[in-house]
């Protein structure tokens, strides 16, 4: 696989990802653990079938716990944590304070072996990062002290999501596959959790159910086996700052649906978000 396809296909990623906020709202109120439970079992199960019907599980069997446990802590606890944000502040905001992972992962991947950090992708990261910014500003007088918990929690998420992905770099010769156990292994531990911490709240409604399903089979299921690829093969700074689309669609996605108002500075951030991703991929393909 080239690095262009294998980044190409990382974006798709991105994509699934722009519907997780609006997913996670229309999932109320099944508490955060469970609600991890729930899709990352449908995650799981995507995965088991996709390795059965291609390499097979015998790829699986050499792989250290040491990984397994580092793709399940990674997967469960930034889901955990976005989950509980987006229950605990509003979404549109909460999830723009997720969504600093990307120029977090554009910062970190410069430490990694064979990765230089380029002037264009510090001026590109800075730039998307704006654009970002500026869709939260645009709402900060109107901020809730109470939500301020949920805020810290979405940016603790963006920290752990940007360090596993930079990380998962360093796993380039695990096989995808192994993102299935991650998810199974999030489901079980999640599920445990749940039943210490927390109690059972099914979906009230069937758009409840439908965006469970949907979490479980796109943004919480084949998101992160295409992710993987694009992280190990393909061209990760490229891939972190192109990310910026995410939250613009994400954030597009809330309006069209009602949850969050429509305003001009989405306008500028589209400017920004747009320039700071071409700035980005010029720095790369230098």
């Amino acid at each position: 696989m080239t690095r262009n396809r294998a980044t190409l296909i990382g974006f798709g990623a991105v994509m699934l990802w722009s519907l997780l906020a609006l997913l996670t709202v229309g999932s109320a109120p099944v508490p955060p653990l469970q609600l991890n439970a729930m899709c990352f079992t449908i995650g799981g199960l995507i995965g088991l079938i996709w390795t059965a019907g291609s390499t097979g599980f015998s790829p699986l069997r050499g792989i250290s716990w040491k990984v397994y446990a580092f793709g399940a802590i990674g997967l469960c606890g930034y889901h955990l944590l976005y989950f509980s944000a987006l229950r605990l502040a509003p979404a549109a905001e909460a999830g723009l304070i997720a969504y600093l992972w990307p120029l977090l992962i554009v910062l970190f991947s410069g430490f990694l072996p064979g990765e230089q950090l380029k002037t264009g992708h510090v001026l590109g990261g800075c730039i998307g990062f704006l654009g970002a910014a500026l869709i939260v500003v645009q709402n900060i007088g109107g901020l809730d002290p109470d939500a301020l918990p949920g805020f810290a929690l979405a940016f603790i998420a963006a920290l752990t999501w940007a360090g596993y992905s930079v990380l998962s770099r360093r796993l380039g010769s695990v096989p995808t596959a192994s993102v299935s156990v991650f998810c199974l292994a999030t489901a079980l531990f999640s599920a445990v959790a749940h039943m210490m911490v927390e109690d059972t709240v099914w979906p009230a409604t069937l758009s409840g159910w439908v965006s469970i399903l949907g979490l479980g089979f796109g943004p919480v299921g084949l998101a992160f086996y295409i992710w993987d690829i694009g992280v190990k093969q393909g061209d990760i700074q490229l891939l972190g700052v192109a990310s910026y689309a995410a939250p613009l669609l994400s954030t597009l996605i809330l309006v069209l649906a009602g949850v969050a108002s429509p305003s001009w500075p989405l306008l500028g951030a589209a400017i920004l978000i747009t320039a700071g991703a071409a700035l980005a991929a010029r720095a790369s393909a230098i």
